[in-house]
């Protein structure tokens, strides 16, 4: 004797409707979990590359910078004006280049840069613009060492650093070669910590 029909009772075709959509559900959820957490990874893997490009672009900013520093003529040392005068040193009868372009900044996709003052009133120095904390925090060449623990990409500051007369062993005067916009950027950054100390006490 064969069992009811399931066309024939609305109640089991209600519950087989039920489960088949809790499946679909299920589903989609494991999917968007799936889909986030690769989108996450993907975003973090395109970051480093970004950071490592920025690190690359940052050294070529500080090379060119000391090349046209150190190559200065006469018994005057000077820093370039504007970061177009790495592309075509006017100071020479001939040609002098010591950057092939003005590189974008890997981070913001802009040929726009924070710029470290020299003294003179030149540009010692570039540091990118974007917002964020960086994702390398750690395991940085010597001459970035000053990079360990950055919270802002405008503490990767790739300057060719001055070194003071009459300091001890070469001691580089790094309190001269900052910017103001760094300046604010590291107070800022020290009022954080402040405040996250009072709210942890």
């Amino acid at each position: 004797m064969r069992g009811p029909s399931t066309s024939r009772n609305p109640g089991i075709r209600q519950r087989q409707s039920g489960f088949t959509y809790l499946g679909v559900l299920l589903l989609v959820a494991m999917l968007g979990a799936l889909l986030a957490s690769t989108g996450e990874v993907w975003f973090t893997v395109q970051q480093r590359q970004k950071e490592q490009e920025l690190l690359f672009i940052g050294h070529q900013f500080r090379e060119a910078i000391r090349l046209y520093y150190e190559r200065s003529p006469g018994g005057a040392k000077r820093y370039p004006r504007k970061l177009e005068d790495l592309l075509q040193d006017d100071r020479y009868p001939t040609t002098q280049r010591y950057l092939r372009k003005i590189y974008f900044d890997p981070l913001t996709g802009k040929q726009e840069w924070g710029l470290i003052k020299a003294p003179d009133e030149g540009i010692a120095g570039v540091y990118s613009l974007a917002p964020g904390t960086p994702l390398k925090v750690d395991n940085f060449d010597e001459k970035d060492a000053a990079f360990k623990g950055a919270r802002r990409y405008a503490r990767w500051q790739f300057s060719y650093q001055l070194v003071r007369p009459g300091t001890p062993n070469g001691q580089a005067a790094t309190d001269k070669n900052t910017s103001p916009a760094s300046d604010a950027s590291e107070t800022s950054e020290d009022e954080e910590e402040e405040a996250e100390t009072t709210s942890n006490q």
